[in-house]
């Protein structure tokens, strides 16, 4: 049985097991909060991260919290992104 992770997680099990994959604690937690028939209808709205600028990435890297994006090159930024 899946341990309570209080009010901010609402699928304890799924936040679980996208923890033990290596998730960090905000993916897991924002990926649990979807509805899981709800997520798979979302995607495709936004265009790929090679079509942004490096500013454009920047930006949103500096939204949720990236630490050393200064530093890092167009190519950094998208890994960063798409793993955080």
């Amino acid at each position: 049985m899946a341990k309570d992770h209080g009010p901010s997680v609402k699928d304890d099990e799924h936040y679980e097991k996208l923890r033990q994959k290596g998730e960090s604690k905000e993916k897991a937690a924002r990926i649990a909060n979807t509805g899981r028939s709800k997520a798979g209808r979302r995607g495709g709205k936004s265009g790929s991260y090679e079509d942004w600028s490096k500013k454009d990435l920047q930006e949103r890297a500096r939204q949720i919290g990236i630490e050393g994006r200064s530093n890092m090159n167009k190519g950094e930024l998208i890994d960063a992104l798409r793993n955080h």
